[in-house]
């Protein structure tokens, strides 16, 4: 026992409880990571509260994971066909310290609400050219503009 009255070996259990933890977060990003698709960034669906994300996209929708986590289930969910974009910003100084420092802000409605992604340009030009790629309007289940 140690001078607080915790046995050591709880206090190594937890320990290694931790670093596995870290390390099933770190195998799970590289893997998400390695997939077509797939970028860092940050999102925000409540004014002044954002979340560290890695975002991929798929054929009908744009999900999102959250970074700091083993889930492989995403929070959120958009369908392509549902995804406006508005167009992007430079983050205002109150967001400055909540995004990666580099990033734009993307201004997107989704249903009606609003939401907001911060990621660096070179990804703002990968999502708006996926998005832009999907299916002609009137053809198929695209959107009926």
């Amino acid at each position: 026992m140690n001078e607080l009255g915790i046995p050591v070996l709880i206090v190594l259990a937890l320990l290694v409880l931790v670093v596995m933890f870290l390390g099933a977060m770190g195998v799970r990003r590289i893997q998400l990571r390695r997939t077509l698709g797939t970028f860092d960034g940050s999102i925000s669906t409540t004014p002044g509260k954002w979340m560290m994300v890695i975002a991929r996209y798929g054929p009908g929708e744009l999900e999102f994971l959250k970074l700091f986590s083993v889930s492989p289930i995403p929070v959120h969910k958009f369908l392509r066909s549902s995804i406006e974009i508005n167009g992007w910003r430079k983050p205002e100084d109150t967001e400055k310290h909540l995004v990666q420092p580099g990033n734009v802000i993307v201004l997107m409605t989704y249903e009606g609400r609003e939401i907001r992604l911060a990621m660096d340009y070179e990804t703002y030009n990968g999502l708006s050219a996926w998005l832009e790629a999907g299916p002609v309007a009137g053809v198929g289940t695209w959107r009926q503009d």
